[in-house]
């Protein structure tokens, strides 16, 4: 390891934030509002800090430049080792994993109920979100990726609604049992390519270290692991119940960065490691993103819960993402990278959106609403903004994801991509119809006389938010240039036509 290591600090700044609040919570004489409110700021201290290190990162990185940069590698010993290193797939993910962290701080200044455990939570989970991204060898990936359901499931365990446990356990052992296998398949892995270096297993992978048949197994096995973190169909089940019971920012990071993990292990993994496999399960991915893309936008509609609806259509949206991976064309993948970006800002913003009114009413049935355009002007037309980029209104980030990932599948099979355009127009019945529901008519509910239009902390959220849906819908460059080169490298050597 040479220079400045920016990908360490960055990684593991909150979780020092974290021991922080340890030791001032050990320090105090005991839990009080003036405590409570210190804690806060020092998380969203560390979340704007380690953001800042992310822009001096992006500053040192080259993005024509393709392979892994800002790379930091110490052996461990026993033929293991440190090795940290991104490429700009994974620099464009950590961005959105720390733009996202200090608005969940923001959101979660309502919160009263152990705040120092929640906020150590909280950077605990940022380190380990980031360590997926940042990390170039198998063995750190699996810590990091297994290790952020830790946090995520005490969360929602502890902090979550009436059937918090529930959601909990269901979400932890889907994700964990889907992992076992992956687990295996890297033992495997490391073995025969006798590294734990992701590159240079890949390297080995494209030089035919695994036979077709062995792929297979091996395809299997990260499948059943990444599905289940996307989630796609039929494995989506365990995501509404996590989102229902999740507190507001619990359900931000599972929509914004957590469902990415699933997309970014395909591209990392699947498609380089094994194209002959990828090939040859496609019209399987094709079939079971275009069923998500139907089935979700139809149960959305029949939604009472606003989060649950928002839920269905975040299992909608990352069929996109399935879809266009294994398209397997240039575009395809350029926009599958994409709509995990924007579906990070938008998602995460419908959430926020939730959490608002949730606050204020401490009911999120759509029934309880209606009308809140008289008495929240401001937060109608932010919820409208984010509605539309739900349903891929050019002109937002929603549609430049879409567009592209159904363009890139149109040449690899017409009739898929027919299934998904379907998906967008389910989008429009159910995301359109909600918002009338809640937003337009008449204020029947009482309660409703008296609510406030946002704060000052609720504007600070959201500008952020509504500028990146508008700047990535109007100028869709600033990201695609930016993953092309990683675009390429993944899609070296894998031909989807002439693989089939």
């Amino acid at each position: 390891m040479s220079g400045w290591p920016i990908l360490s600090l960055m990684t593991f700044l909150p979780a020092a934030g974290a021991l922080l609040i340890l030791a001032a919570r050990w320090s105090s004489s005991g839990q009080h509002a003036g405590h409570d409110t210190g804690v806060k700021w020092i998380a969203f201290i560390v979340t704007l800090a380690t953001l800042a290190l992310n822009l001096v990162a992006l500053s040192q990185f080259d993005a024509h430049q393709p392979g892994f940069q800002l790379v930091e590698r110490v052996p461990w010993g026993a033929g293991l080792e440190y090795h940290m290193g991104v490429d700009q797939m994974s620099m464009a993910l950590l961005l959105l994993t720390n733009f996202l962290m200090p608005l969940c701080i923001l959101a979660s200044w309502s919160i009263e109920k152990q705040v120092s455990a929640y906020m150590m939570l909280f950077l605990a989970l940022q380190t380990l979100m980031q360590g997926v991204f940042a990390a170039m060898d198998i063995v750190l990936f699996y810590v990091f990726f297994e290790g952020g359901l830790i946090p995520m499931f005490i969360l929602i365990g502890v902090w979550g609604g009436k059937n918090r446990v529930y959601a909990a356990f269901k979400f932890f052992l889907y994700t964990l049992i889907g992992s076992v296998l992956m687990l295996v398949a890297l033992i495997l892995m490391a073995i025969m390519a006798k590294t734990t270096s992701i590159p240079e297993i890949t390297a080995f992978a494209q030089q035919g270290g695994f036979s077709k048949n062995l792929q297979i197994w091996l395809w299997l096995a990260f499948f059943s692991s990444f599905a289940v973190k996307m989630p796609m169909w039929p494995v989506h089940t365990w995501l509404p119940d996590a989102h229902v019971e999740a507190p507001t920012a619990g359900s931000v990071i599972l929509a914004g960065v957590l469902l990415k993990m699933g997309g970014y292990g395909f591209l990392r993994f699947s498609l380089p490691m094994f194209p002959d496999a990828s090939a040859y399960f496609t019209p399987l991915v094709f079939v079971m993103s275009v069923i998500a893309i139907i089935y979700a936008s139809l149960v959305a509609f029949r939604q009472t819960d606003i989060k649950k609806l928002i839920a269905y259509s975040s299992v909608a949206h990352m069929g996109f993402v399935t879809m266009g991976i294994f398209a397997g064309t240039e575009q395809g993948v350029q926009g599958a990278i994409f709509q995990m970006l924007s579906h990070g800002v938008i998602a995460s913003a419908l959430f926020l959106v939730v959490g608002v009114i949730y606050d204020r009413m401490h009911t999120r049935e759509i029934a309880a609403y209606g009308g809140l355009v008289h008495r929240m002007p401001v937060y109608a037309a932010i919820f409208l903004l984010f509605t539309m980029g739900n349903v891929g209104l050019p002109g937002t980030s929603g549609f430049i994801g879409e567009i592209l990932t159904m363009t890139g599948t149109f040449p690899v099979n017409a009739w898929v991509t027919a299934g998904a355009a379907t998906g967008v127009i389910l989008s429009a019945v159910y995301a359109l119809t909600l918002y009338r529901k809640v937003a337009f008519g008449k204020l029947e509910n009482p309660a409703l006389a008296s609510i406030a239009d946002l704060n000052a902390r609720e504007w600070v959220i959201f500008v952020p938010l509504v500028v990146a849906t508008l700047v990535l819908g109007f100028a869709p460059m600033i990201a695609l240039d930016f993953t092309k080169a990683s675009t390429q490298a993944i899609l070296a050597g894998y031909d989807v036509f002439a693989a089939r």
